[in-house]
């Protein structure tokens, strides 16, 4: 069995055969492009030998030779039907990782293989479809010229061939994913708030998401925006029934798209379990033709970014009960966050995060929120730390959302110092995370880190959210005791005196060489002594 860290160190070693080659950007796609083909891979060897032997293999290499064997049987066909069947693929045995692992060592490593492999693959079934697109094995960034460009590609195999990814224990192989992913956005800084949000703030979203609905089977979760799928991931952790999640994702990016239709299989969830579609989540709405309503909505979308507001959009069931408002063309935060909602099954919780500004900016984004708040929609505002995400410094809050609830007073927590700083980011410890959702079960006003607002509070307050207007975080200013101070005064007036006093007595001593330095003393002598 693979030991997680020793996992880890196999698969960030692969990073260092591309580091410097190009950014990381870039190279996370061929890393995590590459470990996803050898999961597949050695997954399909570890099936092929269980169908023909009804056990597991000693070696990669054991199953590699058994399925050789097969392939020039009279049972090939039956075998490569139940593969497709139950894998949704099949490779040919010089298609296999171990077969192109054999290729490399004995310098004979051949990039049309692994690129027929990766077709294979992709044209076996839609839930494939374009995985590998981004996974350039002839780009010019892997080398210059034919050779070098093969030679990178080999060394990037061979160091994978320490990393065991069937026999891994439980949740090993997806939290190393998760690892890999978490390095590749401290490495690329703001490019990397596309497809990742950092653990502190993911964490408390997905446990309040997740709150009331642990022992839910057949829970369906929803990520309009999400990246590498870490999120919806995340609520795995949290509930009682986890391989019954079902997951609904849409993403933009299609390379982002690609890396969290990886990232679900290297979690365990089986493919009708998976949702996920490429496309913009505010151009047109999805879904429409299936499950349209979630258990928990879970959203880091693009802060501020820019989008149509045409005024159609004022008949889109998504945002035509909100006044006639629709989010600024210049700030899409509310065209998000009302997409979200409108999603939100009647008894489920919605998490989102978004800059601070939504909570108190005016125009069409005050008559959202007003009437957001006169339904009792606005659950909680959670104020977190500044610089936590890779994308932007500025501080961000989590706003929760619920249907149809009784009330409609909100919970206002301020947990902006509730973090460590590291090299470039703050991060929030299991410490700072547990405190917050501590403060957010009870539910409670605790003295300046919450505030549990009435729907008057609110009302007074021009139904402005803003954090410090509800939790007063300011320090008194120490009060000043005049009579102590005039004495240290008094008393310092008295020590400068003594020690001038000294000081002129010193200088009566004093002789001169010669007529100018006895003018220069006699003149600081006289200052001193005025």
């Amino acid at each position: 069995m693979a030991e997680s860290k020793d996992l880890l160190a196999v698969l960030w070693s692969g990073a260092d055969v591309l580091r410097g080659k190009m950014d990381a950007n870039e190279y996370k796609t061929y890393l995590l492009g590459l470990v996803f083909f050898k999961y597949l891979s050695d997954s399909y060897l570890v099936k092929v030998y269980d169908l023909l032997n009804d056990e597991q293999p000693k070696s990669l290499f054991d199953a590699q030779d058994a399925y050789e064997d097969a392939m020039n049987s009279s049972d090939k066909e039956d075998l490569l039907s139940e593969l497709k069947n139950s894998l949704h693929y099949t490779l040919d045995p010089d298609m296999t990782y171990i077969s192109i692992l054999k290729q490399a060592k004995d310098n004979r490593f051949n990039r049309e293989k692994l690129q027929a492999a990766f077709n294979r693959i992709q044209e076996s079934d839609e839930l494939f479809n374009s995985l590998f697109a981004d996974v350039d094995l002839y780009s010019n960034r892997l080398g210059a010229g034919d050779q070098k460009q093969s030679s990178t590609i080999a060394d990037l195999i061979k160091v994978l061939e320490g990393a065991d990814l069937v026999n891994t224990k439980g949740d090993v192989l997806g939290n190393a994913y998760e690892y890999l992913i978490g390095q590749f956005a401290s490495e690329t800084g703001k490019k990397a708030g596309e497809f990742y949000t950092p653990h502190g703030p993911a964490q408390i979203l997905c446990r309040i998401a997740m709150t009331g609905q642990e022992d839910k089977k057949g829970l369906q979760v929803y990520d309009p925006c999400m990246g590498s799928g870490s999120l919806m991931l995340s609520c795995m952790h949290y509930s009682k029934e986890p391989d019954y999640i079902k997951y609904y994702g849409q993403e933009l990016m299609p390379s982002t798209y690609n890396l969290a239709r990886m990232n679900m299989f290297l979690h365990g969830v089986m493919p009708e379990n998976q949702h996920l579609r490429n496309a913009d989540t505010l151009d047109a709405d999805w879904p429409t033709d299936e499950e349209t309503e979630f258990d928990v909505v879970t959203m880091n979308p693009p802060y501020s970014a820019k989008w149509s507001a045409a005024d159609g959009f004022k008949q889109d069931e998504r945002f035509m009960d909100y006044g006639g408002a629709l989010a600024p063309k210049s700030k899409a935060d509310y065209a998000f966050l009302l997409h979200g909602f409108y999603h939100l099954k009647p008894n489920g919780t919605m998490a989102i995060v978004l800059p601070h500004g939504v909570l108190f900016r005016g125009a069409s984004e005050g008559t959202i929120r007003k009437i957001l708040l006169e339904n009792g929609s606005i659950y909680a505002v959670i104020g977190l730390p500044s610089n936590m995400f890779y994308n932007t410094s500025i501080p961000t809050c989590i706003i929760v959302l619920k249907k149809h609830r009784e009330g409609r007073d909100v919970l206002f927590i301020d947990a902006s110092n509730q973090f460590e700083k590291e090299k470039k980011q703050n991060v929030m410890n299991e410490e700072h995370i547990n405190h917050v959702l501590e403060l957010y079960k009870n539910r409670q006003s605790v003295e300046k880190e919450a505030y549990l607002a009435s729907y008057d509070d609110i009302k007074n307050n021009d139904f402005n959210l803003n954090i410090p207007r509800y939790v007063d975080t300011s320090e008194e200013e120490e009060v000043i005791d005049i009579k102590q101070l005039s004495k240290e005064m008094n008393d310092t007036n008295d020590a400068i005196k003594s020690s001038t006093d000294e000081l002129l007595k010193m200088f009566e001593e004093l002789t001169f060489s010669d007529n100018e330095t006895k003018e220069a003393f006699e003149g600081l002598k006289k200052a001193l002594e005025e």
